[in-house]
């Protein structure tokens, strides 16, 4: 799972600038040059498609796998059903585990929701309040992955498993202060602590809770499970920035960064107390 996560700051790092530069680079272009970075994402994504298809093998033996795509539609159908994704209804287990698993599902998707619009909004913040550019927001979403990148790298993938859930809680609660500190940020400072704990923090909950999710169910239920897990955290950066976006426009960024840290509290608290 570190490795995922290393993998995701690797991107954080990269992508960022790439987008801050193709920005730059259109200034002074005619009024469709948003196409060409548009069809370099295009061609990232059929390159890494085909990468997969080359790279990796079908492990599920042929006379296990559906007869046909209408089969396995009917089958997937229940686990798009938002009642019975939250539910974890697809996996077989203990009435106590179950609850668990259910407790992780929804802190998670909190989590998430209020993470990823915040996360969202981080552009127009420091566009208003600090007028960077472009460029310095790319620099800036450099400097959060370098910092995710050398934690998970570091730190995190080599934690026990007896050390995940505290270190699990430890990342929910940083996230706290870190918006705390975005919220009340005048100067590039008070910014900088923000955004340094917002680093630190979100190289260990995505991480830590996935590595927590992935114990329950029989090794046959692995993939339903995880799947399910990041369906619910799919939904939530979904949802998660529009909400957020109307929040910042409608009570401005002070509001939304310290509405969205009080309620962040509940997921430390209840991973920490009923997980």
């Amino acid at each position: 799972m570190a490795l995922v996560g290393i993998a995701f700051s690797l991107g954080f790092i990269v992508g960022p600038l790439i987008g801050a530069g193709f920005a730059v680079w259109g200034k002074n272009k005619a009024n469709d040059w948003f196409i060409y970075p548009a069809l370099f994402a295009f061609l990232l994504s059929i390159s890494d498609l085909m990468f997969f298809a080359y790279a990796f093998r079908e492990t599920l033996p042929k006379e296990k796998r559906a007869a046909n795509i209408w089969t396995s539609l009917q089958g997937a159908r229940g686990l798009v059903d938002l009642r019975q994704l939250f539910q974890f209804k697809a996996i077989n287990l203990k009435p106590f585990e179950h609850r668990q698993l259910q407790q992780l599902g929804i802190i998670y998707f909190v989590y998430m929701f209020i993470y990823s619009g915040l996360e969202f909004t981080l552009t127009f913040l420091t566009h208003h309040v600090f007028h960077y550019t472009s460029m310095q927001q790319g620099w800036m979403f450099f400097a959060i992955g370098l910092i995710m990148a050398i934690l998970q790298g570091g730190y995190v993938r080599r934690l026990p498993p007896n050390k995940v859930k505290p270190t699990a809680i430890l990342g929910l609660s940083l996230i706290i202060p870190s918006f705390v500190f975005v919220a009340i940020a005048r100067n590039i400072w008070v910014l900088c602590i923000g955004l340094f704990l917002f680093a630190v923090s979100t190289a260990m909950c995505v991480t830590c809770m996935t590595t927590m999710v992935a114990v329950y169910g029989s090794p046959k239920e692995k993939g339903t499970v995880m799947g399910i897990f990041r369906s619910l955290g799919a939904l939530a950066r979904a949802v998660g920035p529009i909400v957020a976006c109307i929040a910042f426009w409608s009570l401005g960024s002070t509001f939304t960064y310290l509405i969205g840290a009080t309620a962040l509290i509940w997921p430390a608290y209840t991973l920490k107390t009923k997980v």
